[in-house]
């Protein structure tokens, strides 16, 4: 590489056109308090990615018939396998229909949250940060990890993880007591 050659940008996400909307701003702050999200950057990779997949969606709308068929069927089976579509037999209308939500979902910080290894949205993306989640055994230390729907039956705590080693031990980090039996008495 020669000096002054220019790079590809690194950004992968766009800003909102204007900054002040107030219903887009308490929109914005509902998503992030929802789905534990360290900042807005990142619902604003969500909605971006959502907004070029929508897009992707319009294009195959103005082909050939032919064309459209065969280009949709991939669109439409790489979403499924993404997990943001319900079906392989979706259409184009579920695809341009799909939600920022429906991406957030798909996060693996929500994913550790819905499965119950975490107590709250913001405790299942310190153990991912911190390396106690792991997808079939490999450690993912990013919570804005999208989980494709083949990954999602392997998520568990990381191998050498102590959460994984002692249920004891995990159910003292996570806060979760449990009745002991016959304590209670008379």
């Amino acid at each position: 590489m020669v000096m002054g050659d220019p790079r590809k940008p690194r950004k992968t996400w766009e800003r909102p056109g204007h900054p002040w909307i107030k219903q887009r701003l308490i929109e914005e702050m509902e998503l992030v308090g929802t789905y534990g999200l360290r900042n807005k950057r990142e619902l604003w990779k969500a909605q971006t990615l959502l907004r070029r997949i929508r897009e992707r969606a319009r294009a195959l709308l103005s082909l050939p018939p032919e064309v459209r068929a065969v280009k949709e069927k991939e669109l439409i089976r790489k979403l499924y396998r993404m997990g943001l579509l319900e079906s392989e037999n979706a259409t184009l209308d579920e695809v341009l229909g799909l939600t920022v939500s429906a991406i957030l979902e798909r996060r693996l910080q929500t994913i550790v949250y819905r499965k119950g290894l975490a107590k709250t949205i913001h405790q299942a993306r310190q153990l991912i940060v911190h390396g106690h989640i792991a997808i079939a055994g490999r450690r993912i230390r990013s919570p804005g990890y999208l989980v494709s729907r083949d990954e999602e039956n392997l998520i568990d705590y990381a191998p050498t993880s102590p959460f994984k080693l002692d249920p004891k031990k995990r159910e003292l980090l996570l806060g979760i007591s449990k009745p002991e039996s016959g304590s209670e008495g008379g």
